[in-house]
């Protein structure tokens, strides 16, 4: 995904208010994006970055069980 230059007018995420709708929990499988997301990073846990990005590209649902894992 090609980045987008950063526009000064408009704060970073940790500085907005939140939104006055109800927000929604991270389902399972947009849990696991941002871990893998931040364990590619070099990071333990993810951040508010990489929660927002699992929110907006990865569809809700469940994580897929993988075979191999199970045997």
């Amino acid at each position: 995904m090609p980045r987008r230059p950063v526009d000064p007018s408009i704060p970073p995420p940790w500085n907005r208010k939140p939104p006055a709708d109800k927000s929604r929990p991270l389902s399972p499988r947009q849990l696991a994006a941002a871990r893998q997301r931040a364990e590619e990073a070099g990071r333990r846990y993810p951040n508010l970055v990489d929660n927002m990005w699992a929110a907006r590209h990865v569809e809700r649902g469940e994580v897929p069980v993988d075979a191999d894992k199970h045997e």
